[in-house]
């Protein structure tokens, strides 16, 4: 077996990531909506201003390339590019187009998420993701994005998190569209993918060849009952359908979902096959699976097995799992980006062990021949959390969200000392 490395390539990127609603504020769309309907974990909780980066955006680049960031993931908010369908408001398309432009004159290479969760306020109703209509909205958006970036020599992300958003927003319930229907999930599912391959040729037709993805959540999953045989059998199911079944459709051109009782869906879509030039992952944490005898079946918990502390949102603080996961992409023989990981760290003074661990990980997977070749810390700064509001701390910038002040975290220095000097060094 091969000792670990210890040091990055010179060619390995390391950068931050950020969403649209999360950090621009001054944004009206779904979740605005959600907002204001009380849905929230606290439901008196707002995005409103959230950390104002649409107008401090240099101040926010040249933090970046303070801790030796040298490149930077946005979204594009579809609600500021199309507020009222088939209408583009020219002057968020030139605002985003002069913020592009500025990261790039930063150093920064930036990485554009097309859609990061939201939606404009009509699409729910007009056209949602169970409606095949739905493609042909997104293509069209995706064209007047790609006009955007030409000359920037972006990589692009056509969806963040694609299994979360059907998770949470159509099996659950719990974000918008508020849609509780597995039918419908698997309908939403095969629509996004689809999206997908419609975004990428939009894209790719405006500029040549482009490095074009998904950004997927992926989970470490665990029986909760080691012994038991449904439990078990839940972690591969799940693990399947949540992890893998959105990669693998880009892959392979089949899309497959078997969680009996939840959902379930064969379809095969031959223009998905060997659509995405990389694997997006976003890592955090592992989950244990319970089967229970009522639907939907499954009880999803974070346990501390190794007495590390949950992070303060909660979850499980296990970087073994982070191993494992790209172990699992290298199947699909593309080139691998870490587009998220980081931790929820209310002191700030657990993150640079965090980061450690975590890089330390992504070294043992070159090692094994897994083509990881970019880090993007989630997430440069605090800021708006979804449901969970203003409680979760992610960045490596403290924000005061009184005065939005932006102040570093001791992992600011962990960062560049790492980022700069290319090597795994062991917290101060």
């Amino acid at each position: 077996m091969r000792t670990p490395e210890r040091t990055f390539p010179a060619d390995f990127t390391f950068g931050v990531a950020t969403s649209a609603y999360q950090v621009e504020g001054g944004i009206e769309n779904d979740w605005a909506e959600w907002e204001r309907a009380g849905r929230l974990k606290e439901p008196h909780a707002r995005c409103g201003r959230a950390v104002d980066h649409w107008n401090r955006y240099e101040e926010d680049y040249r933090l970046a390339t303070a801790v030796g960031a040298t490149a930077f993931r946005i979204s594009l908010e579809w609600a500021r590019i199309e507020p009222e369908r088939g209408r583009f408001d020219e002057a968020a398309l030139e605002g985003y187009r002069e913020r592009l432009l500025k990261m790039k004159a930063h150093g920064l290479t930036p990485v554009v998420t097309l859609h990061h969760f939201t939606h404009p306020t009509w699409f729910h109703r007009e056209t949602p993701w169970h409606q095949p209509e739905s493609v042909e909205v997104f293509r069209r958006y995706s064209r007047r994005c790609a006009a955007l970036l030409e000359g920037l020599d972006a990589r692009v992300i056509t969806f963040n998190e694609p299994m979360v958003l059907l998770l949470g927003g159509y099996l659950q319930g719990a974000i918008p569209p508020g849609i509780a229907d597995g039918a419908l999930t698997m309908k939403a599912l095969e629509n996004l993918v689809r999206a997908h391959v419609v975004a990428r040729r939009e894209v790719g037709e405006r500029l040549g060849r482009v490095e074009t993805g998904i950004s997927q959540n992926m989970l470490a999953f665990a029986p909760d009952r080691w012994w038991n045989p449904l439990d078990r059998a839940l972690v591969r199911l799940g693990g399947q359908a949540y992890n893998h079944a959105f990669h693998e459709a880009l892959s392979t051109g089949k899309l497959r979902v078997n969680m009996p009782g939840v959902a379930t869906t064969r379809v095969d879509i031959p223009e998905a096959r060997d659509s995405a030039e990389f694997v997006g992952v976003n890592y955090y944490s592992r989950a244990h699976l319970r089967f229970v005898p009522r639907p939907p079946f499954i009880e999803f918990k974070y346990r501390d097995t190794q007495g590390r502390g949950l992070t303060d949102i909660g979850w499980e603080d296990w970087p073994e799992g982070f191993l494992q996961t790209l172990r699992d992409v290298k199947r699909y023989g593309k080139p691998v980006w870490i587009t998220e990981n980081g931790i929820d760290d209310r002191s700030g003074t657990r993150r640079p062990q965090y980061l450690h661990t975590h890089l330390g990980q992504v070294l043992a997977a070159r090692a094994e021949g897994v083509d990881v070749q970019g880090y993007l810390y989630w997430s440069l700064l605090d800021n708006f959390e979804w449901l969970e509001g203003w409680g979760p701390r992610f960045g490596l910038y403290h924000v005061d969200f009184d005065t939005l002040e932006r102040r570093p975290t001791p992992a600011c220095d962990y960062f560049r000392r790492v980022a700069t000097g290319r090597k795994l060094v062991a917290p101060l």
